[in-house]
């Protein structure tokens, strides 16, 4: 009766072993199939980001900052109109300055996002580095 009950146990993690291995090269298998339709570049903006002196870790952490920078970001966000891209641009505040950086869709995109800012901050306080992906 015991040596049924070990067979079985083996049995079964054999079984599961195969199954797992198998799902395994499936899904190696359609990876490496979709990988020759879609670029092989991935999307890197560290070269440009480099080029730019204010960053976004350069961003002061007093309450008044954060909170405009937070303001500025929730009025971005809200817009629904705008792309993913013009979602997830950078705000950086140093002592009330804001910076904008990052790249956009349309010219007037850019330009929204700079309003956006604008009426927040205030029109003087707004320095826009933003870019029109090509």
């Amino acid at each position: 009766m015991v040596k049924k009950w070990k067979f079985r146990v083996i049995s079964v993690s054999v079984a599961v072993a195969a199954l797992s291995f198998a799902g395994g090269m499936l899904r190696c298998d359609a990876r490496s199939l979709t990988a020759g339709a879609i670029s092989q570049q991935e999307p890197d903006n560290t070269g440009v980001n480099k080029q730019n002196n204010t960053t976004a870790d350069q961003q002061k952490e007093t309450a008044e900052d954060r909170e405009l920078a937070q303001k500025i970001r929730q009025s971005i966000v809200s817009d629904k109109s705008l792309s993913t891209y013009g979602h997830n641009v950078k705000v950086i505040v140093r002592n009330g300055m804001v910076t904008l950086k990052g790249p956009v869709q349309s010219e007037e995109e850019k330009k929204s996002i700079e309003s956006k800012a604008a009426d927040v901050a205030g029109a003087d306080k707004v320095t826009n580095k933003l870019t029109v992906k090509s």
